[in-house]
């Protein structure tokens, strides 16, 4: 009942009870902030880019809004926000559009690092070794019928150049930069995984045993289980999936 209601109200005579007491003064509406908007990523499931994106998306914790891109018919939106056309890509609320994957995972465990994943050392080395070198190399001995100087004996062992050097890291220490796993672990991870998987049989005979369990860990642990579920591809107007 409004103020000019109770005034056509007649009251009986009585003694006035005592005022309420005041209402908890929760300033106007604008006060509150507005739900957060969560981030949206446009990802791929297979691809390793974003696979270590998700990695770390997970590892932080950070909420985000999982659009799954199909390749052959990729998002407009996505298309708007990133013109390169490949995944991942960030969406944060205010616009900022983060489309290198090594960037969204420095921008998710800045936010929020549990797993203590940001560590110092030749990260940025290691990791570049992986995405300037091997990572070429891996695309000849896995798609040799797209490169018109592919050879895929030659591109299998430049890649294993790298691997092996990996090897003696992990002879030294339980993961690449030490005793527990960093941003390099989980960035180089889904690379091996996609060279090791070319020709199993062959990657098994390799002389890297510490190599293969340290993949073999990573592949069966909840977090990478956690990023590889399958998701029907998203498509305009509808919602997306909540992730992690």
């Amino acid at each position: 009942m409004n103020d000019a209601t109770l005034l056509h109200v007649k009251r009986k005579k009585r003694p006035s009870p005592p005022p309420p007491a005041a209402p908890i003064d929760s300033g106007p509406a604008s006060a509150f902030p507005p739900p957060m908007t969560p981030p949206v990523l446009y990802s791929f499931r297979r691809c390793p880019y974003a696979m270590r994106a998700r990695l770390a998306l997970a590892a932080s914790g950070q909420r985000c809004e999982l659009r799954e891109v199909e390749l052959k018919r990729k998002p407009l939106e996505m298309l708007a926000a990133s013109p390169k056309g490949t995944v991942p890509v960030l969406v944060l609320a205010d616009g900022t559009v983060i489309d290198q994957s090594l960037d969204i995972m420095r921008w998710a465990l800045a936010a929020h690092d549990p797993l203590r994943w940001l560590q110092p050392g030749d990260t940025e080395a290691l990791v570049a070794a992986c995405d300037d070198h091997f990572k070429p190399q891996l695309d000849r001995y896995k798609y040799p019928g797209r490169f018109a100087d592919a050879v895929q004996a030659e591109a299998r062992e430049q890649g294993a150049r790298f691997l092996r050097e990996l090897e003696a890291r992990l002879a030294a220490s339980a993961f690449l930069l030490g005793a527990h796993a960093t941003l390099a672990d989980a960035a180089l991870m889904p690379f091996v995984r996609q060279y090791a998987m070319v020709e199993p049989a062959w990657f098994e005979a390799q002389p890297w045993p510490r190599l293969r369990a340290w993949l073999a860990d990573w592949i069966a642990s909840p977090l990478f289980d956690s990023v590889m579920r399958k998701n029907p591809p998203w498509r305009s107007g509808e919602a997306g999936i909540a992730f992690p």
